[in-house]
C-alpha cells in the first residue's frame, strides 16, 4: 500500500484504492480491516472492506477463503471498472508455493509458481488481472522499509497455526536455508521453470489445433451436452510433458474449472487413452471422456464432455474414474 501510493504520487498517476478483506475467521479480523482503513486514509487514499458472509467449511479453509477473497474483490473490482489488482507477494511467498506444489506433486505449470503478472485466479472475471511487483523483495525487505518509514503493519496469528500447509512449510524455511534451499533460490528455479513454461505453451497450442476441434454441427449423443472431439492419436504422438498439458486444458476448456486437474490422477487418464484402454471411457474433474462413435469421422476419436448429473442413490460404474 505505501510503496504503491508513492509510485503514484512520484509518476503522476491516480492513486490506488485499498481493498482489504475480513473473512470472519478469528476474532480481531474485523477490528484488523478497520486499522487498514484508518492508515489507507490517512494516506490520502480510498479503502473499503469487502466481508467473506456465510458459514464457513470445516476443512479445505485456505482454498476456500482464497476463492472467497478473489471473488469478492473481482466483484467489486468490476462494479466500479477497474481491471487491475496490485498483489503484496513477495519472494518468500513464491518460494512457499513452489514447495507447497512440490510436495502435491505438481508439473512444470503448478512449479513456475507464481507470474509478475498473470490472468484472475478464479473464473468468470476476464479482463481482470493480478499484478505482483514485490516477487523479488523477501518479507525481511518489506518489514525493513516500513521499520524505516516508522510504519506499523500487522501479523495474522493464523500464520502461526501449524494446522496450516503453508505455515507448516514457513517453519521449516530455516531447516531449509541451512541445506542451501533459501528463498531466493528456490524462487529463482520457479523462474527458470516459468520459462520452460512459456516455451511448452507454444508447443501445446500446436498440438491443440491439429488434435482438437468442437463437435458439429449436431451431438454426437442426442440429448448430451456437446464438448470436444479429441484425436486420441495426435495426442499420444505428442512429447509426453506437451500431451499432457493439452488434455489438461480441454478438460479445463470444457468443465470451465481454473486449475488443472491432480497431476497423478492426469497421467492416469493420459495412460489410459495412450494405450488404447479408455474401453467405454472415464472421467475427471467433472467431465466424461469417451468413444466419440462413428459420427466422429475416423477411429480413435474421443469425445469429452461434461458429465452428466448423478441420479440421487445412483451408485457409479467400477470402471470409470480416471
Amino acid at each position: 500500500m505505501h510503496l504503491a501510493a508513492r509510485h503514484a504520487a512520484a509518476h503522476h498517476l491516480p492513486p490506488p484504492v485499498v481493498l482489504t478483506v475480513d473473512h470472519g475467521l478469528r476474532r480481531g479480523s474485523g477490528a484488523d480491516t478497520r486499522r487498514v482503513v484508518a492508515w489507507a486514509r490517512a494516506l490520502g487514499l480510498k479503502a473499503h472492506i469487502l466481508a467473506w458472509k456465510g458459514p464457513k467449511p470445516a476443512t479445505g479453509i485456505e482454498a476456500a477463503a482464497r476463492q472467497a477473497r478473489y471473488r469478492l474483490m473481482g466483484d467489486w473490482m468490476r462494479k466500479h471498472h477497474l481491471s487491475i489488482l496490485g498483489v503484496g507477494h513477495t519472494q518468500d511467498d513464491q518460494a512457499e508455493t513452489f514447495l507447497l506444489r512440490l510436495a502435491r506433486g505438481s508439473g512444470v505449470d503448478g512449479l513456475a509458481a507464481m507470474a509478475p503478472r498473470a490472468p484472475w485466479p478464479l473464473p468468470g472475471f476476464s479482463g481482470l488481472s493480478l499484478v505482483r511487483p514485490l516477487l523479488g523483495l523477501a518479507r525481511a525487505d518489506l518489514r525493513a522499509f516500513l521499520e524505516a518509514s516508522g510504519r506499523e503493519w500487522l501479523e495474522d496469528p493464523m500464520n502461526e497455526d501449524l494446522a496450516f500447509d503453508r505455515v507448516r512449510v514457513r517453519a521449516a524455511a530455516g531447516a531449509l536455508g541451512e541445506a542451501g534451499l533459501t528463498p531466493a533460490r528456490i524462487a529463482a528455479a520457479a523462474v527458470h521453470l516459468a520459462r520452460a513454461r512459456a516455451a511448452l505453451e507454444d508447443v501445446t497450442q500446436a498440438v491443440l489445433a491439429r488434435a482438437v476441434r468442437p463437435v458439429e454441427p449436431a451431438p454426437l449423443e442426442p440429448g448430451k451436452e456437446q464438448g470436444l472431439l479429441l484425436d486420441a492419436t495426435a495426442l499420444a504422438a505428442a512429447p509426453r510433458e506437451v500431451g499432457l498439458r493439452a488434455l489438461a486444458a480441454v478438460l479445463m476448456a470444457v468443465s470451465g474449472a481454473a486449475y488443472r486437474p491432480r497431476f497423478e490422477a492426469l497421467e492416469r487418464l493420459f495412460d489410459r487413452i495412450a494405450a488404447g484402454k479408455l474401453g467405454g471411457g472415464a472421467t475427471l474433474m467433472g467431465c466424461h471422456i469417451g468413444p466419440a462413435g462413428r459420427g466422429a469421422g475416423s477411429a480413435g476419436i474421443l469425445l469429452v464432455r461434461r458429465e452428466a448429473p448423478r441420479r440421487s442413490g445412483s451408485k457409479s460404474g467400477s470402471g470409470t474414474g480416471a
